[in-house]
Formats: C-alpha cells, sequence, structure tokens
C-alpha cells in the first residue's frame, strides 16, 4: 500500500467543451487539500491545470507548480498561489514533478498530458519507479487510451500485464483508494518484449 503525500497532476491547459471534466478538477482538489496531499502540476494558472491549483489552494492544501522559461508567459504561470518552479526545459519539468511525487493521476488534456502520462508509465514498464498511475476516465475521456493499450496487446506489442501499470477510475472520488491500492506490475511487463 502506498501512502501518498504528493500527488502529481497531468491535466489540460485548457478546461476543455464537458462541464463535467473542470467539476471533476475541481473536487479532485478539493479531496486532495482535505487529505493533506500536495499538489505538484504543470504550473499554469489556465485550464484544468488553474482549476485544481486553485481548488487545493483554496482547501488550504500546498501547491507547487513547475513549468519551464518558455512557458511562462504562455501558460501564465501562477506564482501567486503556493511555490512555483522555473526549469531550463520541458524535459526538466517532468524530471522536476516526477521527483517532487509519490503517485500520478492524468484528467483531461491534450497532447502534453499525454506525454506526460504515457512517459511515467514507460518508465514503470521499464523499472525505474513503482509509483501508481491513475488516470481519471471523466466521461469516458481516456477510453480511446485503453483501447490503444488493448491493440498493443492484441498486436503482439507487449505483454497483457501492460495493463497493470495504471490504473483507470471514472472520478476523483476514486482516486485514492486506487493510488493507496495500487500493485507492482509483474516481471513480464518489462520481460516479456526484450
Amino acid at each position: 500500500m502506498t501512502k501518498i503525500s504528493s500527488l502529481c497532476a497531468f491535466c489540460g491547459s485548457k478546461v476543455g467543451d464537458d462541464p463535467a471534466h473542470k467539476e471533476a478538477a475541481w473536487r479532485l482538489g478539493r479531496i486532495m487539500a482535505e487529505r493533506g496531499v500536495r499538489l505538484v502540476y504543470g504550473g499554469g494558472r489556465i485550464g484544468l491545470m488553474g482549476v485544481v491549483a486553485e481548488a487545493v489552494h483554496q482547501g488550504g492544501g500546498e501547491v507547487i507548480g513547475v513549468i519551464p522559461e518558455f512557458l511562462m508567459d504562455l501558460e501564465v504561470g501562477n506564482d501567486e498561489i503556493g511555490e512555483l518552479l522555473v526549469t531550463k526545459s520541458m524535459h526538466t519539468r517532468k524530471q522536476t514533478m516526477f521527483s517532487l511525487s509519490d503517485g500520478f493521476v492524468a484528467l483531461p488534456g491534450g497532447l502534453g498530458t499525454i506525454d506526460e502520462t504515457i512517459e511515467v508509465v514507460t518508465w514503470k514498464q521499464l523499472r525505474q519507479h513503482t509509483k501508481p498511475v491513475v488516470v481519471m476516465n471523466v466521461g469516458g475521456y481516456w477510453v480511446g487510451l485503453t483501447a490503444l493499450v488493448d491493440q498493443i496487446i492484441a498486436g503482439g506489442f507487449a505483454h497483457e500485464a501492460i495493463r497493470e501499470l495504471f490504473t483507470v477510475v471514472d472520478g476523483p472520488e476514486a482516486v485514492f483508494e486506487a493510488l493507496e491500492s495500487e500493485s507492482e506490475p509483474t516481471d513480464e511487463v518489462l520481460t516479456s518484449h526484450l
């Protein structure tokens, strides 16, 4: 069982068209604050990033944003709540977010959110960490990801154990139970494709 004291949230710099995504981001932030879990996120004040950060902050929780220099203006770096770490590159940003976190949750988002999520899942497959990864599938947003994983397995590119690398939940209320109960992946996750 993993104790989560610092959770990294990957999420969009837009709120998206479905109001349920914004509501779920807000609720997740409030749950984090209630549980005393520090938020680590991409550092922006806009989109779902801004929503979850503001919810944690308003709930009295701790917030650490991590943003590369070149995105400070584009993503409107949020230096008004919590701590804002400015990095030299995207790679440094992701490594910093990883090192500050006990686990990860992916909310709806765009290509950057997909990139961050797939990267931590891949690092887990390669045994670079055993931190839990949860995908918050609000409104079925991530069904494409699970379908892609099924296609990878069906195509013979990975063992079915890659499904163990992350847990899919329907909403924020299920995130912490999933994080804390996720088991370590089996050896086949790595060894079956070498």
